[in-house]
């Protein structure tokens, strides 16, 4: 099996918890288990969000806790937003918190991240947010790390012109190598920062919960938005 695609599939647990069992069981409408995702690939719109073509429909790669993608889903109505996240317990506190105020406009997808190609067809997505992945700081890791050229690529035939990439980390070293990444790529780099909370895009910033904790460490957040041109 390709490495890439390989994922533990919720029936086959041994053990169930309220998590597991949520996915499958009262949020299914809302939270695609990793069988499931993969058959929305250039559906999401029409049959999952029963919205036309046009409308925006924003990608968040990786929700945590899932406060950004909240505040996402709550800010415009009128876009659609998919999460994708692996981890159980912060996949469904991601989506419970969305349906729990009625928000119809968001979705949750068990997966992994490298696997986005399966998820998404060729310009399916508008804007991107990737905030605070793993960086794989330890040695020989960098090949694990998200934002590299091969991922861009992918994103990039994904999103439809005009789209926007957001990433974000803490960490100094991942950021610079992935820079190196991003310039090589079709993106054009719209605005970067190695501070982003000192810089012209702090009042727009969106504080997650990462973040305030490396604010009280004084970590400096390094910020890069990318756009695909129209």
């Amino acid at each position: 099996m390709d490495r890439r695609q390989q994922i533990n599939l919720t029936r086959e647990l041994k053990y169930q918890n309220e998590y597991t069992l949520a996915l499958d069981g009262d949020l299914r409408d809302y939270a695609f288990n990793e069988e499931r995702s993969p058959l929305n690939k250039g559906r999401w719109r029409e049959d999952i969000f029963q919205v036309s073509t046009p409308t925006p429909m924003d990608l968040e790669i990786g929700t945590g806790n899932g406060l950004h993608f909240f505040h996402r889903a709550g800010q415009d109505p009128n876009r659609c937003l998919v999460g994708v996240e692996l981890k159980y317990k912060p996949l469904i506190q991601t989506i419970r918190r969305c349906v729990s105020r009625g928000y119809q406009n968001a979705r949750i997808c068990r997966y992994h991240a490298f696997n986005i190609d399966l998820l998404f067809a060729a310009n399916e997505l508008n804007n991107i947010y990737i905030h605070f992945p793993d960086p794989w700081v330890t040695p020989r890791k960098p090949k694990n790390r998200f934002v590299n050229a091969k991922v861009l690529d992918l994103l990039w035939e994904r999103q439809r012109p005009g789209s926007t990439l957001e990433f974000k980390t803490d960490s100094r070293e991942y950021y610079l190598w992935s820079m190196e990444q991003i310039r090589q790529s079709k993106y054009n780099i719209e605005f970067e920062t190695l501070n982003l909370h000192q810089s012209e895009k702090a009042a727009q910033n969106f504080v997650t919960q990462f973040e305030r904790i490396f604010i009280r460490q004084g970590i400096e957040i390094n910020y890069v938005l990318l756009r695909k041109p129209e």
